[in-house]
């Protein structure tokens, strides 16, 4: 089955869900998906002919029948959305918003390169790299990170990214960057994203104590929120990530190389809550 983002209209990805399903099951019925996302199976009949739209309330059900998470799972927003406006100026924006998700480059790290985030500043040094406009000068690479790294360190990096074609050479010091974006999937990537994660959060406790305010922009907000409202901001912040990379892939003269932690995380919990 195509992927989500081959789709322009939601109701057409659910129509061929349904058939990949028939196919392989012939007693996979609008009844038994009906009851997967909480719809009878006269209102998935309509759904599949376009005659009627998604209530909100299944979206979720969809999204987890479906498999679609992240990106996927914004893109679907964005086509439900514009579905249901009768503004074709509206809609119209809608897909632009959903055509710049399609457009953002993104690779899937195998086993071999999970290495690339076994330190930190592997991946600042990718980006000094394009900084730089590919070329290569090991000890400035070296003393321009915050903290500054040792020239072995900043060898074995360049050849790491090498190695996985990260970076291609061009000639002895300057080499290109092969894509825009990462991300990887799985449980044992995940530990090791949670790891990286954990040593850039590090380097942003240290920029407190070394790095001038002009020059970074650290904020704290502690609230109080019932389930909605956390779904609510997980959802903003994800929203905000995509537009921070497509704002960035705009970016035609970098000049520095900045790292964006967001932690959104629980401090205390009601009794009900920690009961759970």
């Amino acid at each position: 089955m195509k992927q989500i983002f081959n789709y322009s209209d939601y109701r057409d990805y659910i129509r061929d869900f349904y058939l990949e399903r028939k196919k392989k099951n012939p007693r996979y019925s609008y009844s038994v998906l009906g009851t997967a996302i909480g719809l009878n199976a006269s209102h998935v009949f309509c759904l599949v002919e376009k005659t009627r739209d998604l209530p909100i309330r299944c979206v979720p059900a969809v999204k987890k029948l479906m498999g679609l998470e992240n990106r996927a799972a914004a893109y679907f927003d964005l086509l439900l959305a514009a579905s249901r406006t009768k503004s074709e100026t509206t809609r119209a924006e809608i897909m632009e918003k959903a055509a710049l998700l399609k457009d953002i480059k993104k690779r899937f790290l195998q086993n071999k390169e999970l290495e690339y985030l076994s330190q930190w500043w592997t991946a600042v040094i990718r980006a000094v790299i394009e900084v730089n406009q590919g070329r290569i000068d090991i000890k400035k690479i070296a003393n321009s990170l915050e903290p500054p790294i040792s020239e072995d360190q900043a060898r074995d990096s360049i050849q790491l990214l090498k190695d996985l074609g990260f970076i291609k050479p061009i000639n002895d010091k300057r080499v290109s960057l092969t894509e825009s974006h990462i991300t990887i999937g799985g449980e044992e990537r995940a530990n090791a994203i949670r790891s990286f994660q954990a040593e850039v959060m590090k380097v942003g406790a240290r920029s407190l104590r070394e790095v001038a305010p002009e020059n970074r922009d650290i904020s704290t907000l502690t609230m109080p929120v019932d389930q909605q409202c956390f779904e609510d901001i997980k959802a903003m912040l994800q929203e905000f990530r995509q537009e921070v990379q497509i704002r960035v892939d705009k970016c035609k003269h970098p000049s520095r190389v900045m790292q964006m932690n967001l932690a959104f995380f629980p401090v205390a919990l009601s009794k009900k809550e920690a009961e759970k």
